[in-house]
C-alpha cells in the first residue's frame, strides 16, 4: 500500500511539472518535503545516534562525521558514549585520555573543541546544550550545519543543516550551476530551506535530505534517479545535468613531502615524541620522524646513535598519508637497540623523544592515524 501512495505522488509531480514547468525554488523544495520524508521513513539507516536522539548524541556524532564515513564512526561513537556519556564528563576528561578516545579519527581540532564547547556548557548552560540555534553558534567548533543538526534533531527547531550533501541534493532539484564551495550560495540554501522547510517535521527533513545525499544522490559516480523519490520533480535529472551538477571549483593540488617514520624499541620500551602545540598534528604524540628521506647512516646521525647501539635494523615498506593541504610520502625503519645502550640515561636524553613502557604507549597515547603503516611493527 505504501509503494503504491509513493508511486501516486510521484506521478502526481510529473503532471505538476507539466502544469507548471517553471516552479518557483521554495515551491519546489516544498514540494519534495512529502515524499522526502515517505522514503526517509521507508529506508533511513539504522544508526547509534538515532536511536537515542538526545542533543549531546545528536551533537557528539555530527562532529565525528564531519569529514568521516558513517560506518568508520560507528565504532567510535560507542565508545565514546561508554566513556564520556554527558557533557559534564566530556568537560572534566583528561586531554590525553581524550585523544586516545579520539585515535584513529583524524582532524584532531575537532576533539579539542568538543571539550572546550564542553567546559563552556557546565559554565554557562549548566551543563546541558543550548536550546536556541544562536546560542548553540556561540559555542567553539560548533558552525552553522552543526548547530541546525542539533536544534532541529534534538529540540526541534525549524533550522535548516546544510552540509555536502544537503548542497548537492537541493543544487541537483533546483539545477543550480552555482559553484558549491562559495558560502555565499550556502547562506542562500539555507534561507531557501528555512522558508520551504515543514516547520513540524525539520529534524526528520533534514535528516532525509542528507540522507538521500548519502545513498542515492551520492557524490561520486553516477546518482540511482531511478530509486529517487524527487525524480519527477528534479530539474537536473530532467534535463540530464546530473553529471555537469553540482558545480564544484576543483581543490588545489596537495603540497607533496618526503618523510622518513622510525619505529624503535629498546627492550620493553619504545620511542614516541610529542609534536608542537601548533601545527599539523598539534600536541600528538607520534613516532620520531623527518623530512627526506634518510639512508642509514643519516638515520644514526638523527637518533644520535652509531651502529654498534643497534640489535636489529630493518628497512620497512613505503607508505602515504593524506592529509587536507599535504601528501606525506613515507618510509621507515624497525630498529631495536641494545638493552644496556638503553640503560645508560645520557644515551637516552639524546634521542629525539622519549622512551616509554610499551604496554603504556600503547593504552595510554593516542598516535594518529598517519602512522598506522609502521605502529604495527612495536605492538605485536
Amino acid at each position: 500500500m505504501e509503494e503504491q501512495i509513493l508511486d501516486q505522488l510521484y506521478a502526481d509531480m510529473e503532471v505538476l511539472e507539466k502544469e507548471n514547468d517553471m516552479l518557483p525554488p521554495v515551491k519546489r523544495i516544498k514540494e519534495a518535503s512529502v515524499p522526502l520524508l515517505q522514503w526517509y521513513r521507508r529506508h533511513a539507516r539504522t544508526l547509534p545516534w538515532r536511536e537515542s536522539p538526545t542533543p549531546y548524541h545528536v551533537w557528539v556524532s555530527e562532529i565525528m562525521l564531519q569529514q568521516t564515513r558513517v560506518e568508520a564512526v560507528k565504532a567510535y561513537y560507542e565508545r565514546f558514549l561508554a566513556e564520556l556519556s554527558d557533557i559534564q564528563a566530556l568537560a572534566d576528561v583528561k586531554d590525553e585520555r581524550l585523544m586516545k578516545l579520539w585515535e584513529g579519527l583524524g582532524y584532531y581540532n575537532r576533539a579539542r573543541n568538543l571539550k572546550r564547547a564542553a567546559e563552556e556548557a557546565v559554565l554557562t548552560y549548566g551543563g546541558k546544550l543550548p536550546d536556541s540555534y544562536e546560542e548553540l553558534l556561540k559555542l567553539p567548533g560548533i558552525g552553522s550545519y552543526t548547530a541546525g543538526a542539533v536544534a532541529s534533531i534534538a529540540y526541534g527547531i525549524p533550522v535548516p543543516a546544510v552540509d555536502g550533501n544537503v548542497l548537492r541534493v537541493i543544487s541537483r532539484l533546483l539545477a543550480s550551476t552555482e559553484d558549491i564551495l562559495k558560502p555565499s550560495l550556502k547562506k542562500k540554501m539555507e534561507e531557501l530551506l528555512t522558508e520551504a522547510m515543514p516547520k513540524e517535521n525539520a529534524g526528520d527533513f533534514n535528516q532525509a535530505l542528507m540522507e538521500i545525499g548519502a545513498l542515492v544522490c551520492i557524490p561520486n559516480g553516477q546518482p540511482h534517479c531511478g530509486e529517487c523519490p524527487l525524480r519527477g520533480l528534479c530539474l537536473s535529472n530532467r534535463y540530464q545535468k546530473t553529471d555537469s551538477i553540482p558545480v564544484k571549483t576543483p581543490k588545489k593540488s596537495r603540497r607533496v613531502q618526503e618523510r622518513t617514520v622510525l619505529a624503535v624499541a629498546c627492550g620493553s620500551e619504545v620511542l614516541i615524541h610529542k609534536r608542537p602545540d601548533k601545527g599539523l598534528l598539534a600536541g600528538l604524540y607520534e613516532l620520531p620522524n623527518t623530512e627526506g628521506h634518510l639512508e642509514k647512516g643519516q638515520v644514526y646521525a638523527y637518533l644520535g646513535i652509531s651502529e654498534e647501539d643497534i640489535l636489529v635494523m630493518e628497512r620497512l615498506p613505503e607508505a602515504k598519508h593524506i592529509f587536507s593541504h599535504v601528501e606525506w610520502r613515507m618510509t621507515g625503519y624497525y630498529i631495536k637497540l641494545k638493552e644496556e645502550w638503553g640503560k645508560l640515561r645520557d644515551s637516552r636524553d639524546n634521542l629525539p623523544g622519549e622512551l616509554v613502557d610499551k604496554a603504556d604507549a600503547e593504552s595510554r597515547y593516542a598516535l594518529p592515524g598517519a602512522f598506522k603503516a609502521y605502529v604495527g611493527y612495536l605492538f605485536h
